[in-house]
């Protein structure tokens, strides 16, 4: 019995592992210019002291880099090991984001859990930044695990607890203070994981806003209180040595990207530019996707057809919706994780990777457009149809953006020869 519950994640793992691995090194075969400046980075962090911040490959928080600097001392400095920790950052957000649904939809069952991850992992739009060596995958699983532990602490409510076994061995005061420490220290760990997302890729910098305002709108108690500091104390702490370089120094990078700091610009300019953003944006779903051949098979939209349905179906559902606390939530962590993207310049748009996080809230909405078909007829079609939409997304990249990279990755030589 024990067994079975765990099977579901163990096939999670293994299909994840098997999509992710698949050709690993080969698919693309070639390196970015920007994966072999990411190397760089991650070995001028050698026998030097701690740096929260590094000014190399355009300006990175260095949490990412000191990970690929290790990767080189176990696998050597070669591509497996500048990608390996992407792949596996793959993996671990496919099984963080199976126990938030697992969690949210508890009264699915083992298969819609197993469908929902098989939706995510099977993303083109997923899958493929796990395959090099880009920071995004970090970035996600880091915020999915915030995001899972804060669901364990509050249990996905503004009333409910950790669930404790009982046992009559145990005074109801003994139960009552184990489900208290249980749900503190879940607490600490949602607050330790939005620090590290703050210090990975960018757009994580402002991810915190997600489970701070998840606290913060609650019926003000003394409880409260004491959850929001279990949230950021930890948070405060990791964050602090990147947040105290970056009141004494100017991040490059942002200042580079961020349009409506641009003094040349007129306010006219600036609003037409967020409008067009917003725009191709919103495109991006169903209509026009990136243009990048390193993120996307050009201007290929991020979501099939079939799930592109789905997805506006669910995303309906959700806001008509809006009690559902669950609802909410994803509603504000799909514009949190756009909005990064919406501030830079229109030419960058639409950009899958700067919009990576919004993956889960998306599958989220599939999800919730799943779950209103009923009847069982209708299930078993969207089962068929969500399996033959992973076939046939995998079946794209593998066989028409697969060819792309020999341009995209421009790069031809081992890792190893180059970065010397």
């Amino acid at each position: 019995m024990r067994f079975k519950k765990f099977v579901g994640l163990i096939v999670v793992i293994l299909l994840s592992a098997s999509i992710i691995f698949f050709q690993f090194n080969k698919v693309p075969q070639n390196l970015s210019f920007d994966e072999v400046e990411f190397g760089r980075l991650a070995k001028s962090l050698e026998g030097t002291p701690y740096q929260p911040y590094s000014n190399l490959a355009t300006g990175h928080p260095t949490l990412y880099f000191y990970i690929i600097f290790f990767s080189f001392k176990v696998f050597g400095v070669n591509n497996f090991g500048l990608r390996f920790p992407s792949a596996l950052f793959g993996i671990l957000s496919v099984l963080f984001f199976y126990l938030i649904i697992k969690k949210i939809f508890n009264k699915q069952g083992p298969l819609f859990f197993v469908l929902s991850a098989l939706i995510f992992l099977s993303s083109r739009w997923f899958f493929n930044f796990a395959r090099f060596s880009f920071e995004a995958t970090l970035l996600l699983f880091l915020e999915l695990a915030s995001i899972y532990f804060l669901f364990m602490a509050t249990g996905g409510s503004n009333k409910k607890s950790p669930q404790i076994p009982s046992s009559s061995e145990f005074s109801p005061q003994a139960q009552w203070l184990a489900k208290t420490m249980v749900s503190r220290i879940f607490l600490i760990l949602s607050g330790l994981f939005a620090g590290l997302a703050f210090n990975s890729y960018t757009p994580g910098r402002i991810f915190f806003l997600l489970p701070l305002s998840f606290l913060l709108f609650k019926k003000w108690n003394k409880s409260a209180i004491k959850q929001l500091l279990f949230f950021l104390v930890p948070f405060i702490i990791i964050t602090a040595p990147l947040s105290l370089y970056l009141l004494r120094n100017q991040d490059a990078r942002v200042d580079r990207l961020l349009f409506w700091k641009n003094q040349e610009m007129t306010i006219a300019e600036k609003v037409n530019g967020t409008l067009q953003n917003i725009t191709s944006i919103s495109g991006m779903f169903n209509i026009k996707g990136d243009l990048n051949g390193r993120h996307n098979y050009p201007g290929k939209p991020a979501l099939n057809p079939i799930l592109g349905i789905l997805f506006i179906a669910g995303l309906i559902i959700s806001i008509r919706d809006w009690k559902s606390l669950y609802n909410r939530f994803f509603m504000f962590y799909f514009i949190v994780s756009l909005f990064p993207s919406i501030m830079i310049y229109p030419w960058e748009n639409p950009n899958m990777l700067r919009t990576f996080t919004a993956i889960p809230a998306v599958v989220y909405f599939i999800g919730q457009a799943i779950t209103a078909a009923k009847r069982n007829v209708w299930q078993i079609i969207i089962v068929i149809l969500i399996l033959l939409s992973s076939i046939y997304e995998v079946r794209t990249y593998f066989k028409y953006q697969a060819p792309v990279f020999d341009k995209a990755f421009e790069i031809r030589k081992p890792l190893n020869k180059i970065i010397k």
